[in-house]
């Protein structure tokens, strides 16, 4: 890969609208191809453009499902200053990767908080992951699932269709990890 890769990166992730990936797609060949170039990205997640900075969080959060080791290096960014951002598409992001990583225990600490305050963002999608990355921590520490059944107990009862299917899919997985579910009141 010729150096001038790096440059080329920007410019794929510019453009368009919110509901646009601009040209993800290739930017995300280049980095497969040429890994070094993950730093670049991860300096694009402070890009004046926020569109820019959002599809470049989206490219970390997929690389990282099949090459964590590449992210691991910047997973800080997940951590940081994005994190209070008030566009619900970076936090979207954020809530999906933070489960793929590695904490130390103040991370970790960290990293709950984040989830826990994004289970009440009031974007759907939002909440909806940030819950499912809540009881994928739980799975590794389960003083977290007496709160992770407390929110899906919330997110059963709730009108939003797609809050009640986050809910079912966590259910069950985490009912095929052996965590059995708690048996509904009478009251419901």
């Amino acid at each position: 890969m010729k150096t001038s890769d790096a440059s080329e990166i920007r410019p794929l992730l510019s453009g368009g609208d919110r509901r646009s990936i601009a040209d993800s797609k290739r930017a995300r060949v280049l980095i497969e191809k040429n890994p070094s170039l993950v730093a670049e990205l991860a300096t694009l997640t402070a890009d004046d453009d926020w569109l820019v900075a959002q599809r470049a969080l989206d490219l970390l959060e997929k690389l990282a499902h099949e090459h964590a080791d590449w992210i691991e290096p910047h997973k800080n960014i997940f951590i940081g200053p994005l994190v209070t951002s008030d566009k619900w598409e970076i936090r979207l992001q954020i809530v999906r990767a933070l489960p793929l990583f590695h904490w130390s225990r103040t991370q970790e600490r960290r990293v709950e908080e984040i989830l826990l305050d994004n289970v009440l963002f009031p974007q759907t999608f939002v909440r909806a992951w940030a819950l499912d990355g809540l009881a994928t921590l739980a799975e590794r520490k389960p003083a977290l699932m007496p709160v992770v059944r407390r929110y899906l107990r919330e997110f059963e009862r709730s009108p939003s269709k797609a809050l009640q299917a986050r809910a079912r899919h966590i259910q069950a997985r985490l009912s095929k990890l052996g965590a059995p579910r708690r048996r509904r009141t009478s009251e419901a």
